[in-house]
């Protein structure tokens, strides 16, 4: 920076009396200040990078003091720099004003295969910093390791898994794969099974991958209990907050299998708990729905947490999570972006893929383009609803996406999206039955739940009459079947 980009600086740490993700200020009006370690690998270690700014003491309201002697104050701050791994070049910029002298050390963010930047003599665990607000936080493991994992181009999507054996692979999918990756690739059509399995990936040195175990496992929880996703739909904007009638969760799933599976019994669940709204098309009174969220959108984002989250030993422990708010979906999955891809890149860049035996076996099984269009995808879908833009957040442990589904779907006669009656509800209910009586038929020992899960879709969606609509908790309520 300039020397009236440092006063402007000054003026405005001054004047809202707090440091910031980018701003670190330190006194060193009585000499260098000790620790400097800590901020430096923090700013080289954010895409931002960011800045030292001496001659303001916090303790004193950010009120100015100037610094001891710039010169040397510089040369001490180099050294810190030099004693990082990889080594940081500072940029300085010196002013004065009233007869003090204050200097700025600009650290210049470091290049992601490069990081953590951290500093020598603690190691890469011990000396690695991240940046959180106004405070700079040792990186945990998992942070370190994700950066080497894409230095060092780690493929924990094919590592092996102890214990698995042929036996818990469903034989046919694995044989349709393995003929689709054939098709057009004659060099594949005549080796043996062995080298064909090693060459798709589906062994490693003769051991069965987690690739295989997600494509293709006839339960691959029995090996990985958390690789699913648990779905919960809740009655408010936020956690915590309970219904009406003191209920956390409308609907709550863990949702198993394969890939496939989990994606099919994802979009199952978003189109079970989502409302779509009833409209007539005034010029042709022709029926029109207008869902809460497009699903094509939704399989997107469901698709995208799949294939692209971290599948390393680090987060084996942790599941994908998808929560329906009454305003929101929001799909959130272990792992930040991958590799030099920024937010605001999704979508307009090619992305480094973290997965990429998984990506390239969804693809061959039709359930992506792997074409980089998923993101783009999703923005359309909402714009077509006239839904707001999707919102893309991302952590070093954590990408999340939320899909806000305004207020058209709420408008109109709303009902489920797909009403199912897998307990004969409807048949039962031909004669009117009471709510003891409905309970007492599904034989589930949660009655609150039973009704909520299995009676009040079909009263939404008017497959369901109530004898006393007025008063629909009346003891003498009875519900039966429309005609």
């Amino acid at each position: 920076m300039v020397e009236t980009e440092l006063k402007k600086l000054i003026s405005q740490v001054e004047a809202r009396k707090s440091e910031e993700q980018v701003v670190e200020v330190k006194s060193a009006h009585e000499g260098c200040p000790e620790k400097l370690y800590d901020t430096i690998s923090a700013f080289a270690n954010q895409s931002s990078g960011g800045t030292l700014l001496f001659g303001l003491d916090e303790r004193r309201s950010f009120a100015r003091v100037g610094v001891y002697d710039a010169q040397d104050l510089q040369k001490k701050v180099m050294e810190y720099c030099e004693q990082m791994t990889p080594v940081v070049r500072p940029v300085f910029t010196v002013t004065e004003e009233d007869g003090l002298v204050f200097v700025s050390a600009e650290i210049p963010p470091v290049d992601v295969a490069e990081r953590p930047c951290f500093k020598t003599a603690k190691g890469r665990l011990q000396g690695s910093y991240v940046r959180v607000g106004d405070a700079d936080k040792r990186m945990t493991e998992y942070e370190v390791y994700s950066y080497e994992a894409f230095r060092k181009k780690y493929r924990d999507d094919v590592r092996p898994v102890e214990e698995l054996t042929v036996a818990a692979l469903d034989q046919n999918k694995l044989e349709q794969y393995l003929l689709r990756r054939k098709q057009g690739r004659a060099n594949l059509s005549a080796l043996p099974v062995e080298q064909l399995y090693e060459l798709t990936s589906i062994t490693r040195n003769g051991q069965l991958t987690l690739a295989a175990l997600l494509l293709f496992g006839i339960y691959p929880q029995a090996y990985f209990p958390q690789l699913s996703i648990i779905a919960t739909a809740v009655p408010a904007t936020e956690m915590g907050v309970l219904d009406a009638e003191g209920n956390r969760f409308t609907d709550s799933k863990r949702i198993e299998g394969t890939l496939p599976d989990m994606l099919d019994g994802a979009l199952a669940f978003v189109r079970n708990n989502m409302k779509v709204a009833t409209k007539l098309d005034p010029a042709t009174g022709a029926r029109i729905d207008v869902p809460q969220y497009p699903m094509d959108a939704v399989r997107e984002v469901v698709l995208n947490a799949l294939v692209h989250r971290d599948y390393s030993f680090h987060t084996e422990g942790m599941p994908i999570q998808l929560i329906l708010y009454s305003d929101r979906l929001e799909v959130r999955n272990p792992g930040g972006l991958y590799g030099r891809l920024t937010v605001d890149e999704l979508g307009r860049a090619q992305p480094d893929t973290r997965n990429p035996v998984l990506v390239t076996a969804m693809e061959s099984m039709g359930q992506t383009e792997n074409r980089y269009s998923g993101i783009p995808r999703i923005r359309r879908a909402m714009a077509e609803l006239s839904l707001p833009e999707p919102v893309f957040a991302d952590s070093r442990g954590e990408f999340s996406v939320c899909l806000y589904h305004g207020k058209a779907a709420e408008e109109g006669a709303s009902v489920p999206a797909a009403v199912s009656d897998e307990k004969g509800l409807l048949e039962f209910c031909k004669t009117p039955r009471s709510r003891a009586e409905i309970v007492g038929f599904l034989a589930i020992p949660s009655a609150q739940y039973a009704l909520r899960r299995y009676l009040d879709p079909l009263i939404e969606a008017g497959a369901i009459r109530l004898s006393l609509p007025e008063k629909p908790r009346s003891p003498r309520q009875t519900y039966e079947t429309a005609v």
